[in-house]
């Protein structure tokens, strides 16, 4: 019934809290904080100063070079400091906001832009000077992931509506809210992209989403062929070289990219940043999140501000009901695990989790058995308990003959491991080591 990719697992979805709950707005912050690197490459540079009055949506860090991101104010206001903050990446430049002033970009009497009108060098135009950046974690900015070189010929565009991650949900309540916003979004796109083909992949455990997108796909006037794919409920659907596979049958080579095969993905929150940009003129500055697990009191979907501290999440979704035994920014597969509340939501927040003990997987590690479970899970066919062998033992060029950085960090391994071994941590330590060695 399914086509899919070789290995992959399936954990336990974990949605129940917050599935078809609608979406809604987190307060505005009183105190914003901005970093300036919220996407893959160079972070963008400050172009204000402490004491500088901005607007909502106003450029306040310029990119720098080609692989950047501008970053606008979130919120209209006060720079009251450009300082090293936490986030949760590292410590970064980030700019905070004490907020005071009239809101813009929300309400009626927004410009409303024809992109049928509008050149396909202008459109990227807009999509760039906006700050629009992968919205599924990746944070790659979405200008360049449009602009193929001349030389690959793209074909198809894949839309990612898997959200395989357990526990997440806005994407899902994204496709049911807005579909003809998404719609509208991958026709601008498809213009961008000079190209008539889109496919927007759906696991199917979403299938009031596959409904509505599909109604939403009935009023097109355009001679554009967009369809949905329904996935096998499968983690990692909804990677990228697992999701072109799935779809297409298309193999993306080994430290190639969809450009290789002819495709360009977009996660769907992208696409609806796309369409807010182009056809609003706005900004990324807030996004859909989901918070959830068993200590938050007030599980959701929710729209919030970039900036917007974790703290404030809290308080607005009615305080933690213990002590978390552990904070994931993200998904619990690919997140990432914070100490503190004082954190930003960025770009690539998907979602923000404040898991039980019974929710968590703790406990020492023990020695590999050698069952092979986790070679039989791996997506791209590595060995990741020789390739985490080798980084424990400070081997690392053991692990770069194992192709180590090929892995795509999905941590299907450890899931797996009966000796609870942390192997995908091993194999981020041998692609940190390996990459400063270069």
């Amino acid at each position: 019934m399914f086509d899919t990719f070789r290995g992959g697992i399936y954990p336990p979805q974990r949605r129940t809290l917050t599935k078809n709950k609608s979406i809604t707005n987190i307060s505005i912050p009183q105190l914003c904080y901005i970093p300036m690197q919220q996407h893959i490459g160079v972070p963008a540079k400050p172009i204000v100063e402490v004491g500088d009055i901005v607007t909502e949506g106003q450029l306040i860090g310029e990119a720098q070079g080609f692989l950047s991101a501008n970053v606008h104010a979130s919120v209209p206001g006060k720079v009251v400091s450009i300082s090293e903050e936490l986030t949760v990446y590292n410590k970064q430049k980030t700019i905070i906001i004490e907020a005071d002033g009239a809101f813009t970009t929300t309400g009626l009497g927004r410009t409303i832009n024809d992109f049928h009108k509008i050149a396909r060098h202008e459109l990227l135009a807009m999509i760039r000077d906006n700050g629009i950046v992968g919205l599924g974690g990746a944070a790659f900015p979405a200008s360049i992931k449009l602009s193929p070189p001349a030389e690959m010929k793209i074909d198809t565009l894949i839309v990612n509506g898997a959200e395989c991650e357990p526990y997440l949900t806005n994407d899902d309540m994204l496709m049911n809210t807005y579909p003809d916003e998404i719609i509208e979004g991958i026709e601008i796109t498809l213009k961008i992209l000079g190209i008539k083909k889109a496919v927007i992949g759906v696991e199917d455990n979403k299938k009031s989403a596959i409904a509505a997108l599909n109604d939403a796909i009935k009023k097109i006037t355009s001679d554009n062929e967009i369809t949905v794919k329904e996935l096998r409920t499968k983690y990692p659907q909804g990677a990228e070289k697992q999701l072109i596979y799935s779809i297409l049958k298309r193999i993306v080579p080994s430290r190639g990219l969809p450009f290789n095969v002819g495709v360009a993905v977009q996660n769907t929150g992208t696409i609806y940043a796309i369409r807010e940009a182009v056809v609003f003129n706005k900004p990324l500055i807030d996004r859909f999140i989901t918070v959830s697990g068993e200590i938050i009191n007030r599980p959701g979907n929710y729209k919030v501000r970039i900036g917007t501290l974790i703290s404030d999440i809290v308080e607005e979704c009615g305080g933690l009901k213990g002590i978390p035994s552990k904070i994931v920014l993200g998904g619990p597969m690919c997140g990432n695990a914070v100490h503190t509340l004082d954190i930003p939501v960025v770009k690539g927040t998907s979602g923000v989790l404040f898991l039980s003990e019974d929710e968590v997987s703790g406990g020492d590690f023990g020695t590999c058995v050698r069952c092979g479970r986790c070679v039989a899970v791996c997506p791209i066919g590595l060995i990741p308990c020789d390739i985490a062998l080798a980084a424990e033992k400070g081997r690392f060029d053991l692990a770069d003959k194992l192709h180590v950085n090929t892995c795509i960090m999905c941590s299907c391994c450890s899931y797996v491991c009966p000796a609870k071994r942390p192997l995908s941590h091993f194999v981020k330590i041998a692609q940190d080591t390996l990459s400063q060695r270069k």
